[in-house]
């Protein structure tokens, strides 16, 4: 089997270990201070075994939040297309985000802090997974403009950046808080605010 063919394979077990091995690292050591051998140590692998699956410790990083934005898409779109009301939509869109990051700690803190650490990242990704995860959002609000649901003068783009800006400081500040509570408790308060805003 050669290296291209393996790296497809993403559904392998020694795949997933490195991804999920890279995620605890990332998230103890910081993506800079840790070097694929220290990935390679954590999932029980030989160095060289992480290059068949990965370029790089960059590929690495980029694999981590393509992989989780695929499914957090696909998973999004699934739930969404059961709704009918803008605001449930919405609701469900906030309640399945802060589910996401809620239930994985390590994967919260690679996403909020080692993502943002470099601007190469972040062009790399506001132009492609998270670019479609916006566009999510926005289609649910341009469809309650639509049903008199949403301000009509409302930017769609803005009331989506504000959106998803403010899950993503629920997210930020449930990481660095010292108090331990469920992050998905936080829908009810963020959605009446938000909603509040668009309502016509």
């Amino acid at each position: 089997m050669n290296t291209h063919s393996v790296r497809r394979e993403k559904n392998n077990e020694k795949y997933q270990a490195i991804l999920r091995a890279a995620i605890k690292v990332f998230a103890s050591r910081g993506f800079f201070q840790s070097k694929v051998a220290d990935v390679a140590q954590a999932a029980g692998v030989a160095d060289g075994t992480v290059y068949l699956y990965f370029k790089s410790k960059d590929d690495l990083l980029i694999s981590i939040f393509n992989e989780t934005m695929d499914d957090v898409i696909a998973k999004s779109r699934g739930e969404l297309q059961k709704i009918e009301d803008p605001v449930e939509r919405l609701r469900k869109i906030a309640s399945l985000h802060l589910a996401w990051l809620g239930q994985d700690r390590q994967l919260a803190v690679v996403f909020q802090v080692e993502l943002r650490q470099s601007t190469k990242f972040m062009e790399e990704f506001s132009t492609t997974r998270l670019a479609e995860y916006f566009e999510l959002i926005r289609e649910v609000i341009v469809d309650g403009q639509a049903k008199g649901i949403f301000r009509k003068e409302v930017q769609p783009q803005v009331a989506t950046k504000v959106f998803f800006g403010a899950l993503d400081e629920m997210v930020t500040n449930w990481i660095l808080s010292r108090k331990r509570y469920a992050l998905e408790t936080m829908v009810r308060p963020v959605l009446d605010i938000l909603i509040r805003g668009l309502a016509t």
